[in-house]
């Protein structure tokens, strides 16, 4: 019969856990041994602590992961927004977007507003939720993603774009509005959104009212089916008030002169 010694059972331990990709497992084996051996656990417990310590790495691994695939150009938290300075019309509706129900039922959300009353903040704290909730998110700006249609066109690769593109639990497209687009451009941004239409959710931030949405496409039968399938069953949000940067530059001005007082 085979004689094994503890140097031995660790060695095969730390190569098993390494064939079968449990960083964890390898690196936290010997500490929660120790622990197991002082406490006196079970082997079912002993067990259960170093698989749990495995998984909830995996989560987080996984999470961060879901995090950099999104592409949010910065972090934002819904715990950040002063929820008093929020636009009213976005106030009432809080609590159920938090919920993210809207996202499980392939529901849209269209925030418009004027600029800095935290339509991107509010679309980028609502997806990095949804991230922590095990749902796939894609970031991108209306004017990148139809840049981005135009080149995988050109490079025979925009099926395999819109294969990935309808999979997401959640695309956020901002910045609707701050710049025009051709005709083209807007019959591609057209036919990639309703990949989703009923089936998958998408966050559109801009800062046009929609009988202003022709300004950016010069079409208006194309607008008026852009509007209709966004907007159907969807949650319209008026973020329109003060400017949160504007407030933030005044504030910060009135305690420059208020510092510049105090010394004279």
């Amino acid at each position: 019969m085979e004689q094994w010694n503890e140097q031995d059972i660790q060695k095969t331990l730390h190569r098993l856990a390494r064939e079968l990709h449990l960083g964890v497992f390898r690196t936290r084996y010997g500490e929660l041994d120790e622990q197991a051996r002082k406490e006196g656990w079970s082997h079912a417990r002993f067990l259960y602590e170093l698989m749990l310590a495995e998984h909830e790495q995996r989560e987080e691994n996984a999470h961060v992961k879901r995090l950099k695939t999104a592409g949010f150009p910065q972090y934002k938290y819904l715990e950040e927004l002063n929820l008093d300075e929020l636009p009213e019309g976005v106030k009432p509706l809080l609590p159920e977007l938090r919920t993210l129900n809207f996202i499980r039922e392939g529901r849209n959300a269209v925030f418009f507003g004027n600029p800095g009353t935290g339509k991107t903040h509010l679309s980028i704290a609502l997806g990095i939720l949804a991230c922590k909730q095990r749902m796939t998110v894609l970031f991108t700006s209306v004017p990148h993603l139809i840049t981005q249609i135009k080149e995988c066109r050109s490079q025979q690769t925009l099926h395999a774009l819109e294969m990935r593109f309808r999979k997401y639990d959640l695309v956020i497209c901002d910045e609707f509005g701050y710049m025009a687009c051709d005709k083209e451009g807007g019959e591609l941004l057209f036919n990639h959104l309703s990949l989703r239409a009923g089936q998958k959710s998408t966050i559109v931030t801009t800062n046009l009212a929609f009988d202003r949405w022709e300004e950016v496409i010069k079409d208006k039968i194309l607008v008026n089916a852009l509007v209709d399938r966004l907007t159907h069953k969807a949650y319209l949000i008026n973020m329109n008030g003060e400017s949160y940067r504007l407030k933030e530059t005044r504030d910060f001005n009135q305690k420059l002169l208020k510092e510049y007082a105090e010394k004279k």
